[in-house]
């Protein structure tokens, strides 16, 4: 019995040797490392860039100065500061299934985590606040949507989002204790108390998700119905003229596609991470493989967001040319026109 408990001990791997805390590790084959790198590096390199790219449009072109892309610019800018301080030591936790970088800095890397998803999410709120007065309300919207507005709403994300997360790292009951309260040394899961837990939950994901969902659903009625105008109104054109009719039915199957991957991409991220927590605090379950991959799936959110919201806009795909070229280097560029023309 003591020779078959030397030979386990022998075969087990842990995050730090010289401890007898630390967390176990799980080795895998170097080809899986491997993948398993590359890929990672894929993803941090499509946020990165694919953000960037949207950062750089947004900046440089004036056409693109206006309320809505001003609140894309926020968004597009959390999700690369996700890409950048997040996603790479995030992803080297889940591949090495250990915490290398320290418990001080586990402590600054959950700030940086819980402030910039929280941007993320506020931004895609005052996003679907502004599409849903440029649809369903757009005299209002013209006539009372400045820059100022945006700009107002930005500051707002930035600053709240701060603040309450601060307050929700450093208020809570666990607070710098984060590592020496899970169960061993190489793990980097931040601990909150249940009332905190809840109140984060509403506030984080069951609000602005709720918004989202109301709102876009709003938006996307009002575009049926506007759709089903146009409708009415090609129907006389074509009993008179015999023109036909194929633009609102592809508008309309247009906006729903959007909405739809709009709403989704964000529930699939998120929804499985939130889930893992209402199950674990209700089962006293703990897994931190688990948990760093479901977190990973949120900040993955954040290449996401480039492409539902660059790769869909007529602009992105002409400025993305401009600037591998480099013809963003000439000082007229930023008055060049990005949309295609209409004939």
């Amino acid at each position: 019995m003591e020779l078959h408990e030397l030979q386990e001990f022998k075969t087990l791997n842990y995050c730090y040797q010289q401890y007898n805390l630390s967390c176990s590790k799980e080795v895998r084959s170097p080809a899986v490392y491997v993948v398993m790198y590359i890929s990672a590096v894929a993803v941090v390199m499509l946020t990165v860039c694919g953000n960037l790219v949207v950062i750089i449009s947004i900046s440089h072109f004036k056409q693109l100065h206006t309320p809505t892309n001003l609140l894309l610019l926020s968004l597009t800018v959390a999700d690369f500061l996700v890409g950048v301080m997040v996603m790479p030591f995030s992803l080297i936790e889940l591949i090495e299934t250990c915490w290398y970088f320290g418990e001080t800095f586990c402590t600054l890397y959950n700030i940086f985590v819980f402030v910039l998803t929280s941007v993320s999410i506020s931004n895609l709120v005052f996003v679907a606040i502004d599409r849903y007065f440029a649809v369903c309300d757009p005299l209002l919207y013209s006539t009372k949507i400045t820059i100022k507005i945006p700009c107002l709403f930005i500051l707002l994300s930035w600053l709240v989002s701060l603040l309450y997360n601060v307050a929700l790292i450093y208020c809570n009951e666990n607070i710098g204790r984060s590592a020496k309260l899970n169960a061993c040394l190489g793990d980097c899961l931040l601990s909150v108390n249940k009332n905190w837990g809840t109140a984060d939950l509403l506030i984080t994901f069951v609000v602005p998700c709720s918004i989202m969902l109301t709102l876009y659903l709003k938006i996307f009625i009002v575009a049926r119905k506007h759709a089903q105008a146009i409708r009415c109104a090609a129907d006389q054109i074509h009993s008179t003229t015999g023109v036909q009719r194929t633009i609102p039915k592809k508008s309309e199957r247009k906006a729903a596609k959007t909405l739809g991957i709009v709403v989704l991409g964000f529930l699939l991220c998120w929804v499985p991470y939130y889930i893992c927590i209402i199950v674990e605090a209700n089962m006293n379950l703990s897994s931190s493989v688990l948990m760093n991959f479901l977190s990973f799936l949120v900040y993955f959110n954040s290449s996401v967001n480039p492409v539902i919201y660059g790769l869909f806009y007529p602009w992105f795909q002409k400025s993305l040319k401009l600037i591998v070229t480099f013809k963003i280097c000439s000082p007229a560029s930023s008055l060049i026109n990005l949309f295609p023309e209409k004939h």
